[in-house]
């Protein structure tokens, strides 16, 4: 970058985004910089992006260089030392005394950079549903990852159990309905496997309905389903169609219920984002939950 060469390349790199405020694509950046070496045009465009000049987007599945705004570029060493700590964070996000720890700024100048870069919707701060009182931070357009936020059964770090109530039920009558048309068929075979319902469909039925604010995915509608197979409401299997374009298609149908079982929803266990975590010689232990207390009597 201290070459004329890429003293050049840079030159004619910024004018070029000051130009096109919405961007510029890689394959038009090259278009314009024929004469530049692919080594020199590599390093300057990655120093502009640690220098916090220019920040890389994806729009319509290509990436788009863009010129940040002037009030949202990092100002000095010390931001740029916090940002890259914080993008190397990801999703996930990272507590404010592992940056401390990392970038050796004393507490109280780093509370303030961190403001600073908040103001500029450089970084941000997130709750996290492991610590009702603590924040992570990562960058300002980075989506957290549901193992933070808790996904769409959260709203604020509060578990939203009378959302999930309702579509644990919707989705129960919506299986009951298809167990009661299968009756109708003579054969016992028929009868059965008329009766499983795919969770695509399931999750059709949901978006017709109206009755979620948030959209929805097969991976939501399943964990839904799945409380109802622990409650003994509902059958699982796996679909074996060769002619499904996904042969590994998750199949529910309503069952007669002939025990009484302690309610999964009870507890958000069954929509936790870190229940694969969650067992007694592993990483979270029941005793130890944070959300133990709040539903259960200890």
């Amino acid at each position: 970058m201290d070459s004329t060469e890429g003293k050049e390349f840079v030159a004619r790199f910024l004018n070029l985004l000051e130009t096109n405020k919405n961007g510029v694509s890689e394959k038009t950046l090259q278009s314009v910089s024929d004469s530049v070496s692919t080594k020199i045009r590599a390093e300057c465009t990655n120093k502009l992006l640690a220098g916090g000049k220019i920040e890389l987007l994806k729009k319509g599945g290509q990436l788009i260089y863009k010129l940040k705004n002037e009030d949202q570029r990092l100002e000095t060493d010390e931001e740029t030392v916090i940002y890259n700590i914080i993008e190397e964070a990801g999703n996930i996000g990272i507590w404010m005394r592992d940056i401390r720890l990392k970038s050796k700024i004393p507490q109280i100048q780093l509370s303030k950079l961190c403001k600073s870069m908040e103001s500029k919707k450089l970084i941000k701060s997130v709750k996290s549903i492991a610590a009702n009182k603590k924040k992570v931070y990562m960058l300002y357009n980075v989506q957290p990852d549901d193992s933070v936020t808790g996904g769409t059964w959260y709203s604020n770090n509060d578990f939203e159990s009378e959302f999930v109530e309702i579509l644990n039920s919707q989705c129960f009558k919506y299986l009951l309905r298809k167990a009661e048309i299968a009756r109708s068929y003579s054969s016992p075979i028929e009868r059965k496997k008329s009766s499983f319902v795919s969770s695509y469909e399931v999750l059709d039925y949901i978006n017709e309905t109206g009755i979620s604010r948030v959209t929805l995915s097969k991976k939501d509608i399943e964990a839904i389903l799945e409380t109802l197979v622990f409650d003994g409401k509902v059958e699982r299997t796996v679909s074996n169609d060769s002619s499904s374009s996904d042969t590994s298609d998750k199949m529910y149908r309503a069952i007669n219920r002939t025990t009484t079982t302690t309610s999964l929803m009870r507890m958000p266990c069954g929509v936790c984002p870190v229940a694969k975590d969650c067992h007694l010689d592993g990483v979270i232990s029941p005793i130890k939950c944070i959300y133990f207390n709040d539903f259960f009597e200890i």
